[in-house]
């Protein structure tokens, strides 16, 4: 029999972590609706106390023990280590939102007078984040894109006058919704040429939500932690709301433990949903996969289409595609093109959308498609929309698991409806 560490992820994702006879040999885990656990005596009690507050670290092999389910359980701890398969790292961490995974880590990592590089354009709650609560609490941040250069990155840090105080470089990448890639070992570079200048580690952060945990694995391009929001996905059936942070064991005690007391992680329910949709995680993302590669073919040659935007269609000799080759092991499911027109256009095409559905959010089962810069980007000021591509004609669209050639007659017909 091959080890268990020898078996590939998708053959663990139905049993790593969960022992049946535990749970009356049931062999799904069931959901631990229970808010405290019994300890078998007061020294158990108190050893797990010491664990869980950060007095004393685990000795070998203790793990540790089940007290309170703000603090661990079941249907948590199943789902973290079946996760941290995916992420090839020690541990990871299950919220209740994606915004309570990258708050929590954020608010970690970054304390009054430090300063924050992070590329733009990123998420909307994110973005809103940085400038409307860091800014309030006096964390000062810099921006950059996916054309700065590594010596532009640099220039910008240095010009701040506080390159000495930046202790965090956070990234999302692909950027949403163009699919702009960020060289993440350049981050990484700068991330190490600053902790040596400044004597103290500047943590770099990745939000991989827009490409799933199968295609890429930042973690080994040099990220020290991950996020996602857990919703898409990962949890991939529009079902539940969740975010998740990788990391190594030093990095997630420290997010571990503020999760403690803010009290934000996902709840056993919604953990034993993410357990179920694990199990299928590969094969969904993989369908996507496929199906987004034959539509966007379709789009690229349609004469309505004025610009298209995926990874799968990248010029070869581009610097982009090299970032690609580098950090991605597939195109993933995330497109986005320009209509002939505008706002009209664009509205006409979703309008005319009937298996495909008019909805935010992404990596779900079904096709989602939206505006961006009527919807989820709205709150940018027009000029970062013109620089970002954020244009009237634009859509994004999400590809599910739908039967490929249903999905590129339902956008045929969709684009002949545009006048």
């Amino acid at each position: 029999m091959k080890e268990t560490k020898d078996y590939k992820p998708e053959s663990l994702m139905m049993s790593h972590g969960y022992k049946p006879e535990l749970s009356e040999g049931a062999i799904k885990p069931p959901v631990f609706l229970t808010s405290t656990f019994v300890f078998q005596s007061a020294e158990e009690g108190k050893a797990f106390f010491e664990v869980a507050y950060g007095l004393r670290e685990k000795e070998a092999d203790e793990n540790l023990g089940l007290i309170y389910s703000r603090i661990n359980n079941p249907n948590l701890e199943i789902v973290e280590n079946r996760l941290s398969l995916w992420g090839k790292c020690d541990d990871s961490a299950i919220f209740e939102s994606g915004m309570s995974a990258i708050t929590t880590v954020l608010l970690e990592f970054l304390k009054p007078g430090d300063l924050l590089l992070y590329s733009s354009p990123n998420y909307g709650g994110t973005d809103h984040f940085i400038h409307h609560f860091l800014d309030k609490i006096g964390v000062r941040s810099v921006c950059f894109d996916a054309k700065d250069s590594k010596e532009e990155v640099i220039e910008k840090i240095r010009k701040t006058g506080m390159s000495q105080k930046l202790t965090h470089i956070f990234v999302e990448t692909p950027a949403n919704p163009t699919n702009a890639l960020i060289d993440i070992a350049m981050c990484k570079e700068i991330a190490n040429e600053f902790s040596k200048e400044n004597e103290e580690e500047v943590i770099f952060t990745v939000d991989n939500t827009y490409m799933g945990p199968i295609w890429s694995n930042p973690m080994e391009l040099g990220a020290d932690l991950v996020v996602y929001s857990a919703t898409k996905y990962i949890g991939g059936h529009s079902d539940l709301i969740a975010g998740a942070v990788l990391a190594n064991q030093e990095l997630m005690i420290r997010v571990k433990t503020l999760r403690t007391f803010l009290g934000n992680m996902a709840n056993p329910h919604t953990c034993w949903l993410l357990s179920r949709s694990l199990e299928t995680l590969m094969i969904r993302m993989e369908k996507q996969q496929n199906n987004a590669i034959e539509v966007a073919n379709y789009l690229s040659k349609h004469p309505k289409v004025k610009t298209l935007f995926y990874l799968g269609n990248l010029e070869k000799n581009s610097k982009t595609y090299e970032i690609y080759k580098k950090q991605y092991n597939s195109p993933g499911a995330m497109i986005s093109f320009e209509v002939q027109g505008g706002e009209k256009e664009a509205f006409t095409f979703l309008n005319n959308l009937k298996v495909i559905k008019l909805a935010v959010s992404l990596g779900s089962t079904e096709s989602l498609a939206q505006h961006p810069a009527s919807m989820t980007h709205i709150g940018l000021a027009p000029e970062d929309k013109e620089k970002f591509g954020i244009t009237a004609n634009l859509i994004r669209l999400s590809v599910g698991v739908e039967n490929t050639q249903d999905l590129i007659e339902e956008i045929g017909q969709a684009l002949d409806a545009i006048s």
